[in-house]
């Protein structure tokens, strides 16, 4: 019979697993900077593939989630499953919610051209959905961008997060190594099949409800995801001195690499783009992973960064939506516009910082006490 757990101990971190999701979460930032910048072109965008950032996060919680809990299946249900990872998530995404709303009027630009139509009761309906993270229907769009949370359009990505989650409760978990490989070949050649033969060439998507932003999300998430989850069971590590500072390097030079093969080549950058999910981020967690930290400045950055990666994923964007506005409305060009993205930079970080520490932990804190607490 199992144990009526609501309560497990928490496994240690992977230290420099963390780090690096703060690293990749910072060059989501600058990324998002320079992209107010690209004219509305992809292949003008400075930090060119910092949207790989978020195919590397999707690896990163595979792993991240089958090392938690592939051994904890006897001792927990799936609620038990599905309330620590909504304790652990759903928090930052309503008060990422909360500062799009707080922010939403003063980002009306000729970008945004719904904002200034848009009533009050309606933004704070948009608001309280996004809360809950149910993605909204382009009918519902309040920005122009037909964003499934227009308030905050990173969250896109939780919501394929919990997708995943869910895929791994209800069935992937109970695949074999070998059919979980099989299922992650299969995903890598839809992945290849998408950025190779598309009309982009990337993987730039996933935002909306619509059949090509859908299979671009799901695309997305499949295989990244579950291969996380295969290279967590496989335990195949690689033990490298230096290995945060070396995986921190490879991350800022892929995700910074510029366009490759223009607008008549697409399918060359589609050829990387999936070189670098399929083969360079498993290969970086497997460092990751196996790596050791050495030097009290070295785990407190990583501890820093992993502390702040997740919060400053999302809560970011509503600053870069006021930002945009801002550039947009005054015609700011880039040499005089880099000053105040700088700044955006710097407030970002801490207003991540801020509501980690003065929302975040004690809300979670409270939640654990109150829903996961041992059961006499």
């Amino acid at each position: 019979m199992n144990k009526p757990a609501d309560y497990l101990a928490s496994k240690s971190h992977y230290q420099i697993l963390d780090g690096l999701r703060g690293v990749a979460a910072l060059m989501v930032v600058a990324f998002h900077v320079f992209e107010t910048f690209n004219g509305g072109s992809r292949f003008a965008q400075i930090i060119n593939h910092g949207y790989l950032a978020v195919d590397f996060f999707f690896l990163l919680s595979g792993f991240v989630v089958a090392y938690a809990y592939d051994d904890r299946w006897g001792k927990m249900t799936q609620w038990d499953f599905y309330k620590r990872r909504l304790i652990r998530l759903q928090p930052m995404v309503i008060v990422g919610s909360l500062i799009g709303a707080s922010l939403f009027y003063f980002q009306s630009c000729d970008m945004f051209s719904l904002i200034a139509q848009t009533p009050v009761w309606k933004m704070l309906l948009v608001m309280l959905v996004g809360c809950t993270l149910i993605p909204l229907l382009p009918s519902m769009d309040i920005r122009g961008w037909q964003e499934m949370h227009p308030l905050n359009g990173p969250a896109w990505s939780l919501f394929y997060e919990y997708v995943a989650n869910i895929m791994y409760a209800l069935v992937v978990r109970k695949f074999s190594k070998k059919v979980l490989a099989l299922f992650v070949l299969l995903t890598a050649c839809l992945l290849i099949h998408y950025t190779v033969t598309g009309t982009q060439g990337d993987v730039i998507g996933g935002w909306a409800i619509d059949n090509i932003q859908l299979r671009i999300g799901f695309t997305r998430m499949l295989y990244p995801f579950f291969a996380g989850v295969l290279l967590s069971r496989m335990g195949k590590l690689i033990h490298l001195k230096g290995a945060f500072w070396i995986c921190s390097l490879l991350i800022i030079v892929i995700l910074s690499v510029p366009r490759i093969g223009g607008s008549e080549h697409v399918w060359m950058n589609g050829l990387y783009e999936s070189f670098c999910i399929i083969l360079l981020f498993p290969l970086i967690v497997s460092i990751g992973a196996g790596g050791t930290i050495n030097g009290k400045y070295s785990i407190k950055a990583c501890k820093f960064l992993g502390d702040i990666s997740y919060p400053i994923y999302i809560t970011h964007y509503p600053l870069i939506y006021t930002y945009v506005g801002w550039v947009t409305n005054n015609k700011v060009p880039i040499e005089k516009g880099i000053f105040m993205g700088l700044i955006l930079f710097i407030a970002s970080i801490i207003v991540a910082y801020a509501c980690l520490k003065l929302y975040d932990e004690p809300v979670r804190n409270w939640l654990q006490k109150k829903f996961l607490a041992k059961r006499a």
